[in-house]
């Protein structure tokens, strides 16, 4: 019931913003980049994530980060992040530049709920190498939650990271901040991982997912999310909860992408060649399919499949 009221008080929350056939997103999650040290897990996909933003740049997507992009938790002061991984940093002020960037806030990077704390982190930097202030993401506003409604059919997607009544990491969430910075960081580089998130916990992940699809059932909406780390794209006949995935896996990162009125779920990863040779390839896993296919509204025989409780 807590989730139900957190992911509804999100909901009507929201940024709204409207699209169409004409439309392109990439969503992305669960990135954590961090200080490029042995615990930064986004360390070994930076290359991967850099070749897939010249991508989406190219191509003119809007691109959204559904929450945990930076490791805050683990490292509060976000200089030490952009110097990390500035390569990622320049690449995503193209898509600032050209109003195309959306960042939603996750349990890991809550601290961008402050707005104090995002003009003095991310609208600036200082440049060491030309010693002077320059523009980063200046007049950026990070949102809880993001619905995107059709133009034409006024169909809504919600879009949130996903950790709102997940007791440790919403509620609680300052204790498992303490309990990663100053515990479980160091055992994660020796093999140990943190309990408390779902991305290491099965059952926790399935308690979570469930109460999604509860929300779904009751509201009668697609929901983009991220925070459990595992990529689900609906089959038929399956409510329509789709996860981005994550940044960090060993085998790449995974996102959800939305073009021509479709929606499909991507993979990139590094790849061999006929001549052995590596190289960056997109994979298109699941879809693509109508948006509109997932339209509660339109399928009364889908809802009978699963009837709304009130």
């Amino acid at each position: 019931m807590f989730t139900d009221k957190r992911l509804t008080e999100a909901y009507k929350r929201a940024k709204v913003e409207y699209f169409d056939k004409n439309s392109k997103y990439i969503f992305f999650s669960d990135c954590h980049r961090g200080d490029d040290s042995v615990s930064d897990e986004f360390a070994r996909n930076q290359i991967v994530f850099l070749c897939a933003l010249e991508y989406y740049n190219n191509n003119k997507y809007i691109y959204v980060e559904v929450g945990d992009g930076d490791e805050l938790w683990e490292y509060p002061d976000f200089k030490v992040i952009r110097l990390a991984h500035s390569d990622v940093f320049l690449g995503l002020k193209k898509f600032s530049d050209d109003k195309r960037l959306r960042i939603i806030y996750g349990n890991h990077n809550i601290y961008l709920k402050s707005k104090n704390y995002v003009r003095k982190n991310y609208f600036n930097y200082y440049n060491e190498y030309n010693q002077s202030q320059q523009e980063l993401f200046t007049g950026i506003v990070p949102y809880e939650a993001i619905v995107l409604k059709n133009k034409t059919t006024n169909q809504e997607l919600f879009i949130v990271h996903g950790h709102q009544g997940d007791l440790m990491n919403d509620q609680l969430w300052i204790i498992s901040m303490f309990m990663l910075r100053y515990f479980w960081r160091y055992l994660h580089v020796v093999g140990f991982h943190n309990p408390a998130s779902p991305a290491r916990n099965l059952y926790k992940r399935h308690k979570i997912e469930k109460t999604y699809k509860k929300w779904i059932r009751k509201h009668k909406r697609m929901l983009i999310c991220g925070h459990t780390h595992r990529p689900r794209f609906p089959k038929s006949g399956e409510l329509p909860y789709f996860n981005t995935g994550c940044s960090i896996h060993t085998k790449g990162i995974t996102g959800i992408e939305i073009i021509d009125g479709k929606i499909l779920m991507v993979d990139w990863r590094i790849r061999t060649d006929e001549k052995g040779g590596l190289k960056i390839v997109r994979t298109v896993m699941r879809g693509p399919e109508p948006i509109e296919k997932y339209n509660i509204k339109n399928f009364p025989a889908f809802m009978r499949q699963f009837p709304i409780q009130i």
